[in-house]
């Protein structure tokens, strides 16, 4: 039977990096915080695969782009994604329409780590015209070092969400 924490590897702290694969995606209203975060997890020695898009001068349709990230992460579950565009709503929005992903919209630090705990949120989706990049990067750095809750009451709620 599928569980959810079969879906988990080992996850960063903050003062130690382990192997993660990240998919990364923005649309033009995202680009520049794609860029910095993209940047952040670099230097923490973390692989970041970027899809897009690769300059914020031409208009790009944020599903295209969550599309791509969703089933990334889909279909490598250790994996996470992050998505970006001008207030991450959309993002999100387009990103939970696919089978397997959980996208969290997160505008602070304590909705990152809830997201993750609680909800067990496998992609992060922020706004760069609502998120100032050091918020947003410490954002990140707790969704990814936060592990999901094991509580029996959170899994059974997450599998409720995958049927």
């Amino acid at each position: 039977m599928y569980t959810v924490q079969s879906r988990y590897r080992q996850y960063l702290t903050l003062n130690k990096t382990v192997a993660m694969d990240i998919y990364i995606g923005a649309d033009h209203a995202g680009y520049n915080l794609k860029s910095a975060v993209k940047e952040h997890l670099e230097k923490k020695n973390i692989k970041v695969i970027d899809l897009g898009t690769f300059s914020g001068e031409e208009s790009v349709d944020y599903p295209i782009i969550a599309r791509e990230v969703s089933e990334k992460v889909y279909e490598n579950p250790k994996s996470f994604g992050i998505m970006i565009c001008g207030t991450g709503q959309g993002s999100a929005m387009a990103c939970n329409r696919h089978k397997g992903i959980r996208a969290a919209l997160c505008t602070s630090v304590e909705l990152a780590e809830m997201a993750r705990k609680h909800n067990y949120a496998n992609v992060l989706c922020m706004g760069e015209r609502t998120t100032p990049v050091s918020l947003a990067l410490q954002i990140v750095d707790k969704f990814l070092e936060t592990q999901p809750d094991p509580a029996e009451r959170h899994k059974r709620r997450i599998e409720m969400l995958d049927k």
